[in-house]
Formats: C-alpha cells, sequence, structure tokens
C-alpha cells in the first residue's frame, strides 16, 4: 500500500508460519493461490481496533494480506550465498561464461524471435539450436588441439637438434600460422565459387 508500513516490516516467522505485523500481530495461513504465493490474513477483529490500521489496509473488512512465494525460502538460501566470497568469484565469472552462450545465441543464431508458436515446436528450436553451437564449439576445440599438437612438436623438434634454434621458431610459428590462414580463406573461397 502506498504510504504504508514497508514490506520489510511483515516478518515471517518459520516456526509458527505466519507472518507478524508491525503491531506484532500473527497473520495466519489461508490458501496457496495459483501462482505459488501462500497468502497469510489477518484478524478482522484485531485490525478493527489497531491504532495503525490506516497504514496497513484500507479494506472494508479490516484484513490485511501478505503473500509469500513457496520458494521463497530457498530465494533466500541463493541470496545469501551469493555474497559468500566464493560464490560471489563465481557469479563474477557467470557473465564470461554463460551469460555470453546467450549473447552468441542471440546475436550469431537468430535466436532474438522464434518462427515457432506453441511450447513444444519453439523447445525442439531451441535444442536443435543449442546443438549446432554445441557442435561448433566441439570442432573448434578440436581443431585447436590439432593445431597446439602440431605447434608443439615441431617446437620440441627444433629445441631438442638446436636450443639456439629454438629463438627463431616464434617467427617460424607466426609464417606457419599465417599460411594455415590463407589456405583457410583460399578454401572457403573456392567452397563459395562452387555453390
Amino acid at each position: 500500500m502506498k504510504g504504508g508500513h514497508e514490506w520489510w516490516k511483515y516478518v515471517y516467522d518459520e516456526y509458527y508460519d505466519c507472518v507478524l505485523c508491525p503491531e506484532s500481530q500473527p497473520l495466519q495461513y489461508a490458501t496457496t493461490n495459483r501462482d505459488g504465493y501462500r497468502e497469510y490474513k489477518s484478524n478482522s477483529k484485531i485490525c478493527a481496533s489497531c491504532p495503525t490500521r490506516h497504514l496497513c489496509t484500507h479494506s472494508k473488512g479490516c484484513v490485511k494480506t501478505v503473500q509469500r512465494h513457496v520458494w521463497k525460502d530457498y530465494e533466500d538460501l541463493a541470496d545469501d550465498a551469493r555474497y559468500t566470497p566464493r560464490y560471489r568469484d563465481l557469479y563474477a565469472r557467470r557473465k564470461e561464461t554463460i551469460e555470453r552462450v546467450f549473447a552468441d545465441a542471440k546475436e550469431k543464431h537468430a535466436m532474438r524471435y522464434t518462427q515457432y508458436r506453441g511450447l513444444a515446436q519453439v523447445t525442439n528450436w531451441v535444442k536443435l539450436k543449442f546443438a549446432a553451437m554445441n557442435l561448433k564449439k566441439l570442432a573448434r576445440w578440436k581443431w585447436n588441439a590439432r593445431v597446439l599438437s602440431v605447434r608443439s612438436f615441431l617446437f620440441l623438434s627444433i629445441y631438442a637438434q638446436n636450443p639456439a634454434a629454438a629463438c627463431c621458431a616464434a617467427g617460424f610459428f607466426d609464417r606457419l600460422r599465417l599460411r594455415l590462414s590463407n589456405r583457410r580463406s583460399l578454401f572457403q573461397k573456392k567452397q563459395l565459387y562452387l555453390l
């Protein structure tokens, strides 16, 4: 209610499963609605004689209703864990790992909008998109592992033959990388012309 008591003044008592109002009167559990909120209602006889009722409710029946989600305890646990040093570091890394995947899906894989209707069709479409992204990532890992193994083999063979020549190996690898990228771009151009 605007201009009334703040929401944090209504305290949940886990032991008795009730909510205490700012005047320390209990609001008893009434029902759970279809949205997953447990509703706690006050006793109208107590609220009728309350000195701060005008800050609490304007209902004709003098009943204050407070809603609390059924998962609120788990939300509080997750929120508390987020501020511990271990989870704070993990949460900071989320931007680099998890959020990046969704950003790539949105920008590079046309997932801003869906062309399908219905939960089943959209679910299948999203699964297919993420499977393609996983295959793309797997191919990139395989390619990098292959290039790294060739690079380390060449470096070790040069170093074993002549340790002084290992200093020149860095320039060699740069030239090798440039040649491979040029070949890849020529191959891609040929593929485009074949299409």
